[in-house]
């Protein structure tokens, strides 16, 4: 079905996107950090459940639609920016300390829940999939939209081995700084900070001009 050349150009320019820290990246060095190594997978998992989403979506056309139809996208975009910003005030004013807390089974699951809704609700991720997915796909090689799912679930697996490392080193190096009676302070601190800038993020999105 593919070229090899192109699906070898696809997985080096996946890669070299996934490496550079992005939102996702942020907060899953932020959550890893305040709850260690499994909180971080936790969230990875649940941001590409997300990602899944987003492949399916793109799959079947709808990010096509959210990036051509303002009402849409403006939806999405500002939704997804008040959760995210809300989390970053309950977090600033302490209110969400309890997620930091690795042991409980439930913090688990909300941390996963979360992952799942900051990338869902996170328009550039779908913009990302309308305007590099269809650079890599090739009409005369299969179904167009069997190659989009196709890349897409590999982008996925990608990005999951990139943020997974991610929250293994940030988690491991939190367990240094949790000892420090200094560091629930300023990792409360700099969590909403992080939620706050996702949030800006989201709601400053622009869409993708059709050609």
């Amino acid at each position: 079905m593919f070229d090899p050349g192109r699906l070898a150009l696809f997985v080096g320019a996946a890669l070299a996107l996934l490496v550079v820290p992005g939102p996702a990246v942020l907060y899953i060095v932020t959550q890893s950090i305040g709850g260690g190594r499994r909180a971080g997978l936790m969230c990875t998992l649940g941001i590409h459940t997300g990602t899944l989403v987003h492949v399916g979506a793109a799959t079947v056309g709808l990010s096509a639609l959210l990036a051509s139809s303002a009402l849409a996208f403006d939806v999405v975009k500002y939704l997804g920016a008040a959760y995210l910003i809300v989390v970053g005030i309950r977090r600033l004013a302490g209110l969400d300390r309890g997620e930091a807390e690795e042991h409980v089974p439930r913090s688990r699951g909300s941390l996963y829940r979360q992952g799942i809704v900051v990338n869902v609700l996170n328009p550039k991720t779908a913009l990302f999939f309308l305007a590099f997915l269809p650079q890599f796909v090739d009409p005369r090689r299969g179904t167009p939209w069997v190659q989009i799912l196709v890349l897409g679930l590999l982008f996925a697996v990608l990005g999951s081995l990139s943020d997974a490392t991610w929250a293994l080193v940030a988690g491991t190096l939190g367990e240094r700084l949790r000892r420090s009676t200094r560091f629930p302070s300023i990792q409360r601190y700099v969590s909403g900070t992080v939620f706050l800038g996702l949030g800006a993020v989201a709601a400053f999105t622009a869409p993708v001009k059709q050609s």
